[in-house]
């Protein structure tokens, strides 16, 4: 007889994605694709909690459009997830990061990340 081969059940990418809460947003608002956001960020390595990068350090929130690929994959599935006023830990692996070619020095290859995010505003595109 023909052996079959076992795979493990398919998880899908928003399970990969843990958003973790530590201030609640509104509970009723939440972004939907195309949608433009502002944020507060810090990144960090998982693997060593040291931080990489941070918008609070710049003075400067982040904006980008939702689900336009202007972010990490990790990014999209994670926030889509938050509602507005929202504080959280997302915890990204590298698949839905930077993968294996990393990012600018900073991020090496194949690295976990987690990114501490503030949800400030959701505007409609």
């Amino acid at each position: 007889p023909l052996a079959t081969t076992q795979f493990p059940p398919e998880t899908s990418w928003m399970d990969e994605v843990e958003v973790r809460t530590v201030r609640p947003g509104d509970g009723i608002t939440f972004p939907k694709p195309g949608d433009k956001l502002m944020t507060h960020y810090i990144c960090r390595i998982r693997s060593t909690g040291q931080q990489i990068d941070s918008s609070y350090q710049r003075r400067l929130p982040f904006r980008f459009q939702l689900g336009v690929q202007q972010v990490i994959k990790g990014w999209d599935l994670g926030i889509c997830r938050m509602s507005l006023g929202e504080k959280a830990i997302l915890t990204i692996p590298a698949n839905l990061a930077y993968g294996q070619t990393g990012a600018g020095g900073s991020i090496p290859p194949d690295t976990d990340l987690t990114f501490e995010v503030e949800l400030l505003r959701i505007s409609a595109f």
